[in-house]
């Protein structure tokens, strides 16, 4: 790569890091092409040359980040021996991704998100009888929409949300909500 490839790359990814700071501290309507820039120490040229518009840049750093989560979570789903395990992996994974990086989770959890990968194992899931068969966007909301809602909570400064303790006793919840029982 060439130095001025380098300084590229750099630059992209500064802007990137200030989206996610801005987005943290400013919330969705924050994330302007002057409040990035002037976050990153950067012309607003550069935003646009690298991704088009703030709109480019929010789209990049959300998938940025998404992809992450959804790594997690498919990392720990891979370990998981049935489906039962699998909820509770997805819910730690899940969780434990929101408390450890709370700006990215500020920022993705939003009704754009795609979580198709966890929804393809899900949808698999129902295919062999480990799931109970209902239509994939009611075991998206019985197993996510419990995570998201704590998360939310959590974000949004609530001091009665305990992540650890919502990591314990979702799984079994939402197993009953979703497993198969036949």
């Amino acid at each position: 790569m060439t130095p001025r490839q380098q300084r590229g790359t750099a630059t992209a990814e500064a802007l990137l890091d200030a989206a996610l700071r801005v987005h943290a501290a400013e919330g969705e309507r924050g994330l302007t092409v002057h409040a990035v820039t002037e976050a990153c120490g950067v012309s607003p040229g550069s935003l646009y040359h690298h991704f088009g518009s703030i709109e480019g840049l929010t789209s990049a750093v959300t998938l940025r980040w998404l992809e992450r989560l959804l790594a997690e979570m498919t990392a720990a789903l891979a370990d998981a021996r049935t489906a039962r395990d699998g909820i509770g992996a997805a819910v730690g994974a899940y969780l434990a991704f929101i408390r450890d990086h709370r700006e990215a989770a500020l920022l993705i959890l939003s009704p754009s998100a795609d979580l198709s990968p966890f929804v393809r194992w899900a949808e698999a899931q129902v295919r062999c009888g480990e799931l109970a068969p209902l239509p994939t966007p009611l075991i998206d909301a019985l197993v996510l929409g419990p995570m998201i809602g704590v998360a939310r909570r959590w974000l949004s400064g609530s001091d009665d949300v305990d992540l650890e303790e919502a990591a314990r006793v979702l799984p079994d919840r939402i197993w009953r909500a979703v497993g198969s029982t036949g």
